[in-house]
């Protein structure tokens, strides 16, 4: 009787262990998280099929298995059932994503604007990197750095290269004509304000932003040829009425997206008490700047500020640094600053 006892505990672990096995190797292979909205899944992978539960963006999901473009999924309540991959974020992409969001809560904030079309965020630049997820239309964000990315070559022109590289010759070496230049686009990276009151970061195409700036500046910069890319409210002067008005520096260029440079051109714009309107106290056009510009402001009443950023202008970082005080804008340069006399307001001949 001993011997019957031990013998069927010793097969009572043996299937125990066989069975945990085997539930561990029918288990989860990898993990991976919902990365819309709302992830529906589904009892088949038939176009006939029926919801079997849904993950809210971020769920954690284990995946079971794979079948051409859908994933076999199970959420954290038990429930199994079929993804399109294409609606999951892998578990790198999703670190990837955690840290971005990391970064940007501590990074300084360049501009503010919002989405004007349903837009996707990456987790990098480029159009053709992980995409983290999607944002509606009039999503704030705010603009945290700047990069220029190549556009993808398509269709026709992508096959005539790999044709001609296949024959070892370019369409260039043909021609004995240069070869196009590659075309540019301007990818930001943001922190959205999602309606839930969460934060979302990544890297947006440029051009599906909308820039907020206060009002009356985009006439001025637009009367200036300049396009805006970012603006830093300096201080406030004191206007006939008592009012308080804010002053401004406005940051831009001229020409299409994808300049090598952040910005060219810089404006600061004070409040003129005799036209009561926005003049313009300082202009320089010949500047490489880079993102971020960074201001400090001196305690007391003096309301005085200091900006300064990176000037790739020869070729080698190299800092400018200005000082604002009331209404006068000076260059701080080795050796002293250098005051700057104003200019005229804008419209003014």
């Amino acid at each position: 009787m001993r011997k019957i006892l031990i013998g069927f505990m010793v097969v009572l672990v043996i299937g125990a262990a066989i069975y945990f096995r085997v539930r561990r190797a029918a288990g989860a292979r990898e993990v991976a998280y919902a990365g819309s909205r709302e992830v529906t899944l589904w009892n088949t992978t038939a176009q006939v099929r029926e919801p079997v539960a849904t993950a809210k963006y971020g769920e954690r999901l284990d995946v079971l298995g794979r079948s051409g473009d859908q994933v076999r999924v199970r959420a954290a309540t038990g429930s199994i059932g079929w993804a399109k991959e294409a609606d999951l974020l892998s578990a790198d992409v999703w670190q990837r994503a955690n840290d971005l969001e990391r970064a940007a809560a501590r990074a300084p904030i360049e501009a503010h604007g919002h989405t004007h079309a349903i837009s996707n965020l990456h987790v990098e630049a480029g159009r053709e990197t992980p995409r983290i997820r999607q944002l509606s239309k009039g999503i704030p964000v705010d603009l945290l750095e700047r990069k220029v990315v190549n556009v993808p070559s398509t269709g026709q022109g992508t096959a005539a290269t790999d044709r001609a590289a296949a024959a070892g010759t370019s369409a260039a070496d043909r021609s004995g004509a240069a070869a196009p230049a590659a075309r540019k686009e301007d990818w930001w990276l943001v922190r959205a304000r999602l309606p839930d009151q969460a934060f979302a970061t990544g890297w947006i195409l440029g051009r599906f932003i909308d820039l907020d700036v206060p009002a009356p500046l985009p006439d001025y910069a637009s009367a200036a040829a300049m396009h805006i890319v970012a603006w830093f409210e300096l201080n406030h002067v004191q206007a006939a009425s008592g009012q308080w008005k804010p002053q401004y520096l406005l940051v831009g260029n001229r020409g299409p997206e994808g300049q090598p440079c952040d910005f060219t051109m810089m404006r600061v714009f004070t409040w003129g008490k005799q036209r009561e309107r926005y003049e313009t106290a300082y202009v320089e056009s010949d500047v490489c700047g880079k993102l971020p510009v960074n201001l400090a402001q001196a305690a007391g009443p003096s309301r005085e500020v200091m900006f300064w950023f990176q000037d790739l202008s020869n070729g080698i970082p190299a800092e400018r640094k200005y000082r604002v005080v009331s209404t006068i804008v000076k260059r701080i340069r080795e050796g002293g600053s250098q005051p700057v006399k104003k200019k005229h307001a804008l419209g003014e001949r």
